[in-house]
Order: structure tokens, then C-alpha cells, then sequence
């Protein structure tokens, strides 16, 4: 398998993005993944990785803040894996982040 990216899409503006870019990075390194840091204010890097969010909210309801994506390829043929959405606590980011690589990896 290629290697995994966890994409956060956040806003500026978002206070739970904000607490949760406390420990998100560190804990996407510790399962193995990439981390990308699209914040919807910054056009050059929203634009880079808009393709993979609107192929999954192409209106952008039902987003949560943050949303995070967890894909490979995410500059070229991108595929999407699965999805976090929303703050909660480390151990429960951890939890969840890690039972997506784990379900990426058997597919």
C-alpha cells in the first residue's frame, strides 16, 4: 500500500481545530501517517487539496470542523480511506485515527 495522509481541513477561525492542532500532527506521525494542514483561509493550500475535500463534501455540508481525510496520493490519483470529523479528545483521536489506518491497510 502507499504510504497514508491525514489531511485536517480547518478554519482559522475554529476554535476546536485550533485545540486539537495541539496533538493532531504528533499523533498522525506516531500511526505512521503524513500530516497536511489545509486551512480554508489559505488559498494556496486550499486550492492544492480542494479536489479531495469537494470529491467528499462537494457542497461542503456535513463537514465537521475539523474534518480530517485520511488518503494516499493526495496530489495525484488521490483515494480516500476514511474520515474523522469534529474535536474530542487525544486518546479518542488516537483511537480512531488508528483503526482507520489499521481498516486502510486490510483493504
Amino acid at each position: 500500500m502507499e504510504n497514508l495522509s491525514l489531511i485536517k481541513f480547518s478554519s482559522e477561525d475554529c476554535g476546536t481545530c485550533h485545540k486539537m492542532s495541539h496533538y493532531d500532527s504528533k499523533v498522525s506521525q506516531e500511526v505512521g501517517c503524513e500530516f497536511i494542514s489545509v486551512i480554508l483561509q489559505d488559498v494556496q493550500s486550499y486550492r492544492q487539496y480542494r479536489k479531495i475535500l469537494l470529491s467528499k463534501y462537494p457542497t461542503k455540508e456535513g463537514m465537521g470542523w475539523p474534518t480530517y481525510l485520511l488518503v494516499t496520493d493526495p496530489l495525484g490519483e488521490f483515494t480516500i480511506y476514511g474520515e474523522i470529523k469534529g474535536g474530542m479528545p487525544k486518546g479518542d483521536f488516537r483511537n480512531k485515527l488508528t483503526e482507520l489506518v489499521e481498516s486502510a491497510k486490510n483493504k
